[in-house]
């Protein structure tokens, strides 16, 4: 397997990343400003900074197709960022929370994006021509806590959400004028917007991490904060589900994952590294860390002279710094992103960004 594609940006967290279509421009959120970085070579550079929010900056999206890029921040704002002869141009969007608002994501049809907050409120964002701005429509029933993790279903009307409450459901977010009537799919069939099509409870009530649809739409899974990954297998409307396969693990709790296909998912999280899960109705595995751990270079110590091992006994009361991980991601794995797809939903390449500052991109 090929080495990841390593990009150390800065020493500090990075919330959320997200590529461009064309997979050249990278957005990534940094404390109150979004920083996009062009790339060059092998490397990333920054070119250009988005300064709109006056609070920390939770999540940022780049729509594939507009490449319209939207952010939203602890300031309870969201602003639609466009590209202009003067540069990036904001667009703020009426959003009508009084929490802060902690994970964005556009739809796949970018007509509509979503807005999970603190506000026990999903905040469904769509552009008025009349009035020239952006307005939003409110999930919010029977949402109990702050919604953490957000994603779309490739019909972009159905929108799953996790939760500190321990749920992930999924809602309906039909628009009337702005989506074209969605087939009936397993989740259902008349579908008014704010009809609950599922809820989901985590076994040990512990926070929703992470969210996703399989490619086609019909399974659903879920990471919690009790090490687990969920998968929900709908049989239809108002019908219980045909499976419910929770799998535990031994591991630190994940908080981001993707699907590769419909068999396979890869999740990542607290234990700074990505692994890999397979499975089907009838049950779902670990397979394992997607990560070679005996890397060259990093168990080989350079000689120490007796005097410099000396001073680092008398120092440290130890020989060797052991402060260095054997992941490549040095800290949580906050975000991880489909990089290049290889078509019928599968993953060639992904992305992930975490707390040391990095962005790596490796080969599925």
């Amino acid at each position: 397997m090929a080495a990841p594609e390593v990009h150390h940006l800065f020493h500090h967290p990075i919330a959320d990343h997200s590529f461009s279509a064309d997979r050249q421009t990278l957005a990534v959120a940094r404390d109150n400003n979004v920083e996009l970085y062009n790339r060059a070579g092998g490397k990333f550079t920054l070119q250009d900074e988005l300064k709109g929010h006056d609070k920390t900056v939770t999540s940022v999206d780049i729509a594939p197709s507009s490449g319209r890029i939207v952010t939203c921040s602890q300031d309870r704002n969201a602003l639609v960022w466009e590209p202009s002869p003067t540069g990036w141009k904001p667009t703020l969007v009426l959003l009508r929370i009084n929490r802060a608002a902690t994970f964005v994501r556009w739809s796949p049809s970018e007509k509509k994006f979503a807005v999970g907050s603190g506000a026990r409120i999903i905040a469904v964002c769509y552009f008025e021509e009349e009035n020239d701005w952006w307005v939003s429509k409110h999930l919010k029933k029977p949402i109990r806590s702050t919604i953490t993790t957000i994603a779309w279903h490739p019909n972009s009307v159905l929108l799953a959400a996790g939760s500190t409450d321990a749920h992930a459901r999924v809602f309906s977010s039909f628009i009337k004028g702005v989506d074209a009537r969605p087939e009936s799919s397993v989740w259902g069939e008349r579908l008014p917007f704010n009809t609950v099509c599922g809820e989901y409870l985590n076994n040990a009530a512990g926070w929703v991490h992470g969210v996703a649809f399989s490619p086609s739409g019909d399974a659903l899974a879920f990471a919690a904060h009790d090490s687990s990954i969920t998968v929900v297998y709908p049989s239809g409307p108002d019908q219980p589900p045909k499976a419910v396969v929770s799998l535990s693990t031994q591991l630190l709790p994940f908080v981001s994952l993707i699907w590769n296909g419909e068999s396979e998912i890869i999740a990542a999280g607290y234990n700074c590294e990505a692994y890999r899960l397979q499975g089907n109705e009838q049950g779902w595995q670990l397979v394992g860390s997607l990560e070679s751990k005996g890397r060259p270079g990093l168990d080989s110590q350079r000689e120490e002279s007796a005097l410099n091992m000396f001073k680092q006994m008398d120092l440290k009361g130890k020989l060797n710094d052991d402060t260095q991980l054997k992941t490549v991601h040095q800290n949580t794995i906050s975000t991880i992103r489909a990089f290049e797809e290889a078509g019928t939903g599968a993953v060639k390449k992904f992305s992930t960004s975490g707390v040391d500052g990095r962005v790596v991109i490796w080969n599925a």
